[in-house]
């Protein structure tokens, strides 16, 4: 069985919403898993420890799970056009997989959420892509074969899969969001298995 990491941060849902429908469409190819995992928060004052289990959602991610993937579905809201910072801080500590190469050659894919349409959201998908090609990964997008990229009138780029969450963060993902949620993950976990 071949293991896809769905790794995320999400502050107010919807980019663990986004993760969830990846992970649903890195599941239905026969013989992948996706692992969901996230990451904690990162203090303003000094580095402080998260109890290792969350009171809820995903368990937090280790350099084990980073190690063991066959694959990665990487997912941030927007922050000013990049990707957040407790993402950033646990990309920031895998300098033992850089030089081991042990992501060289896997597959990757890249997902985000923003408050607007023009939040920056090709921006942080381009900012995510960046260390995963560091470590040699094979980047995974959107053909434009999806239609849904020709008629959304929310998110979905070819970079990724992306989602307009809205100022409020209360709009739902729409069905053209899902539906390229999921096809990402179907497109990540079909690499892995060719």
């Amino acid at each position: 069985m071949k293991d896809i990491l769905v790794l995320y941060y999400s502050r107010h849902g919807a980019t663990e919403k986004m993760a969830n429908l990846v992970a649903r469409g890195i599941e239905s190819i026969d013989g992948v898993q996706a692992r969901i995992r996230s990451v904690p928060e990162v203090s303003e004052v000094c580095e402080a420890v998260e109890d290792t289990i969350p009171a809820s959602g995903a368990p937090y991610v280790s350099l084990d799970d980073l190690q063991e993937c066959d694959g990665l579905a990487l997912g941030s809201p927007t922050r000013f056009g990049n990707m957040a910072a407790p993402l950033k801080y646990f990309l920031e500590k895998t300098t033992a997989q850089w030089l081991s190469g042990s992501l060289i050659d896997k597959p990757a894919a890249v997902f985000t959420s923003t408050s607007s349409l023009h939040g920056g959201q090709e921006a942080t998908l381009l900012s995510m892509m960046i260390p995963l090609l560091h470590h040699g990964m094979i980047i995974c997008g959107l053909p434009y074969s999806e239609s849904d990229l020709l008629t959304t009138q929310s998110g979905g780029t070819p970079y990724g899969a992306s989602h307009v969450a809205g100022s409020d963060n209360s709009k739902a993902i729409s069905d053209e969001e899902k539906r390229l949620c999921i096809a990402l993950g179907k497109r990540l976990a079909k690499m892995v298995t060719s």
